[in-house]
């Protein structure tokens, strides 16, 4: 090796470390290419036979180093153009910086010198802004020196309403303000300020009366308004003046506002107390006019029978006013004015909140009815806001309802409560003077068709369908209501109706000879409830098929409590019968009446007495107290029967008893069947059952008992073996074998009882057999 190799190699170490040292990443990627290389190397050069081919490899690799380093010296090159260009572009900026700050150095002496030329020219301004104004003031002078004896002028001309050449003065006065004030702003304008408010508060001074003149047009223009109606009929002139000036106005503020609209510092600003909106303030002022009329309608007299009266007057002055404004007063206004419908709508508001005044007051039924067929009827009808001159202001205005739905919710209920206070004391005192009228000492009173009645049903019937037709004039709504309201309080009525004649019957119990005609009045009072009943089924069918859905509570049932008063009152009834019967019932089926039949007579004559009174009754109650007058003589004739008064000891004395319990059946039967023909044979005729009792007696053969006793299980099911028992103690001839076979028979059988059928042998008691006490001794076992 040579020296300048080894210079060569020592100044490439020596090269080699300090940018080792500054580059580590240098380092690191020699290493990581030198190990890239080996594995390279070991993959292509495996096999010795690939070892031919270095110099290729060698050639190859060579190429694309000097490739390689050919780019870098090119992209390095480019790199030092680009700075080498940056450096020319500071140099450059540098010397422009020095050349600005040298410029900004002699501004700034310059204007160090001009300074003191300014104080000079502010003297100038001074002087410009004061000759300015005085060019003002000698200019305006002329209008200045007339202005206190034009407003005092235009006073007078306003105190004697001539309104058109007080405004005419008045807009001239405000336009000589708003001039000054201009001028003004624009001298101060020239000196870059805006007016100052020392000057303002001087011009406004100045022009004070102006403001007072505004004021007092406005007043007289209201005052005209105010009295339009008065004036149209007399002299609209004055009228017409006042319209002319503010529609000046309302053209006066919408060409000022066009003009002087801007917002910038050269805009003409408004002049002031502009706008004005005068035409919104014609129709407040004729609202309030409305109001006042209103108002003037006397309060005195609108409680109870005044009510009406006042709204009727309503009524009459607001259709003359209405008259007033649409056929004088809208010829004299513009036509998108629309004056009629202004004062159509502000008079609805104004009822409106009178109305809901009137209606927070505690009201009576009659006055809340005056209100509503006001509301609903009388408002809307020809006669008023119908009328064919208002249809078609009225379909132009959204005026909504005069009281609000909740509102007149609120007054029908209202009417109804009032109404039912007043039903139910009118009921209450109809039951006191019917209960006075059961204490009289005379028959009932009869109608056309000869039944009892008394003045209840009467009183009670006109209440309510009076009420209902009342109703029915506001709404079907209100009538259903009612109706329902009614039918509570004569469901009340009844069951007040039913205790009391629990009561009657009582005081009859304890004192029988106090009322000879108890009896009459029982059965007005089954009458009263027929005409009862038909009055309740002719109001529930006025009611409308919605009205059940509408029910907040349980629907009243006064048909129930009616047939509960009617059946109180047939039971009183049948009571009576019974307590008259009572004389001649122990004397029947005895040995003196088998051998005279002396009680049944008098008997058939009770109930004939009994029958002919019934038929004072209506029907169907009469049919139904003929059957239970039978159905309870024939209970008791049983009864009697099987109290074992009467023992057969023969034969000859089970006939005579057969014949003569057919007999008394006939007698009976005729009495029941004689009434005009109107009797009524019940499916289980009860009367039957004395000539079947009969042949079970007549019986000769006792070993056809139970044949007998089979047949008459069959006919009523619900006799049982006590009063078979009984009736074979009554023959006197059965052996105990025959008695037990017979009884043993009818356990056996038992029928059930057939739809429909009303039982009889359950209502005639057994009496309780009575054994007989013996010895235990031999005979007697």
């Amino acid at each position: 090796m040579s020296a300048g190799d080894l210079e060569d190699g020592g100044d490439k170490r020596a090269d080699s470390v300090p940018v080792a040292e500054a580059w580590p990443e240098v380092g690191r990627a020699e290493c990581l290419a030198r190990g890239a290389a080996l594995k390279w190397a070991s993959g292509v050069f495996c096999r010795p036979e690939h070892l031919e081919r270095v110099s290729q490899y060698r050639k190859r690799e060579s190429q694309r180093t000097t490739s390689i380093h050919t780019r870098l010296k090119s992209m390095v090159q480019s790199y030092l153009e680009g700075v080498g260009w940056g450096l020319e572009q500071l140099r450059e900026a540098r010397t422009e910086l020095k050349e600005a700050s040298h410029a900004l150095r002699k501004a700034e002496l310059e204007s160090n010198q001009n300074a003191q030329g300014m104080k000079f020219l502010e003297r100038l301004r001074e002087v410009s802004v004061n000759h300015c104004q005085l060019l003002a003031a000698v200019s305006n002078l002329p209008r200045l020196y007339s202005v206190r004896s034009m407003v005092l002028e235009t006073e007078r001309l306003v105190e004697s309403r001539r309104l058109l050449e007080a405004h005419a003065r008045l807009m001239e006065l405000e336009r000589w303000q708003d001039d000054i004030l201009w001028q003004l702003h624009g001298a101060a304008g020239t000196s870059g300020s805006t007016l100052s408010t020392e000057d303002r508060d001087l011009v406004a001074k100045y022009f004070s009366g102006v403001g007072q003149l505004v004021d007092a047009l406005g007043k007289e223009l209201w005052a005209v308004v105010s009295s339009a109606l008065s004036l149209a009929r007399q002299n609209p002139i004055p009228f017409v003046s006042a319209v002319r000036i503010v529609e000046r106005e309302e053209a006066l503020d919408q060409a000022l506002l066009q003009e002087r609209g801007g917002t910038g510092s050269n805009s003409r600003p408004l002049p002031l107390g502009r706008p004005r909106c005068w035409r919104t303030r014609f129709f407040q002022v004729l609202e309030e006019a409305v109001s006042a009329r209103f108002r003037s309608v006397s309060y005195l007299h609108t409680r109870g029978p005044g009510l009406a009266g006042h709204l009727s007057a309503l009524q009459h002055g607001l259709m003359a006013d209405l008259a007033t404004v649409h056929h004088l007063l809208e010829h004299c206004v513009p036509p998108h004015y629309r004056l009629t419908g202004a004062y159509l709508r502000a008079s609805h508001h104004c009822l409106h909140a009178h109305l809901t005044q009137v209606s927070s007051w505690d009201l009576e039924s009659g006055e809340i009815f005056a209100v509503l067929n006001w509301v609903l009827h009388i408002y809307n009808s020809p006669d008023m806001m119908g009328h064919p001159e208002l249809v078609t202001e009225m379909e132009k205005e959204e005026l909504g309802p005069l009281i609000s739905t909740e509102g007149l919710e609120q007054l029908q209920n209202k009417y109804v409560q009032s109404v039912r206070k007043s039903v139910s004391e009118w009921m209450h005192k109809a039951l006191q003077v019917e209960l006075q009228d059961w204490q009289r000492d005379q028959e009932p009173d009869t109608d056309h068709e000869g039944f009892y009645q008394t003045s209840l049903p009467t009183i009670i019937t006109q209440m309510l369908e009076e009420n209902a037709r009342v109703a029915l004039m506001i709404g079907e709504s209100l009538r259903d209501q009612t109706i329902t309201m009614g039918l509570y309080e004569m469901e009340n009525l009844l069951n007040r109706f039913r205790e009391a004649l629990v009561e009657f019957g009582k005081e009859h119990r304890r004192d029988p000879s106090k009322n000879k005609f108890y009896l009459h009045y029982l059965l007005a009072s089954i009458s009263n409830c027929i005409i009862l009943k038909q009055s309740t089924e002719s109001l529930q069918q006025q009611q409308s098929s919605r009205c059940a859905g509408q029910l907040s509570r349980t629907p009243p049932n006064p048909l129930a409590a009616l047939d509960r008063a009617v059946r109180r009152a047939c039971r009183l009834v049948m009571d009576q019968l019974l307590l008259d019967l009572q004389p001649f019932i122990p004397s029947l089926l005895t040995r003196p009446w088998l051998v005279q039949g002396d009680p049944t007579p008098k008997l058939c004559h009770v109930t004939e007495h009994h029958l002919e009174l019934y038929g004072r009754v209506r029907p169907p109650c009469r049919q139904r107290l003929q059957e239970e007058a039978q159905w309870l003589i024939a209970v008791e004739y049983v009864r009697a029967l099987m109290e074992k008064r009467l023992v057969c000891r023969s034969a000859e004395e089970r006939k005579q008893l057969a014949q003569q319990m057919v007999q008394d059946e006939q007698l009976l039967r005729e009495i029941f069947h004689g009434l005009d023909g109107e009797g009524s044979v019940p499916e289980v005729n009860p009367l039957a059952l004395l000539p079947v009792l009969a042949d079970f007696i007549r019986l000769r053969d006792p070993s056809m008992l139970t044949l007998e006793v089979s047949g008459l299980a069959s006919k009523y099911p619900d006799i049982s073996e006590e009063h078979v028992s009984l009736l074979l103690d009554i023959r006197g001839d059965v052996s105990r074998d025959t008695r037990g076979a017979v009884l043993d028979l009818l356990e056996q059988s038992a029928p059930p009882l057939p739809a429909g059928y009303r039982p009889i042998f359950p209502d005639i008691l057994v009496p309780p057999s009575t054994m007989v006490f013996c010895l235990p001794t031999a005979k007697c076992a």
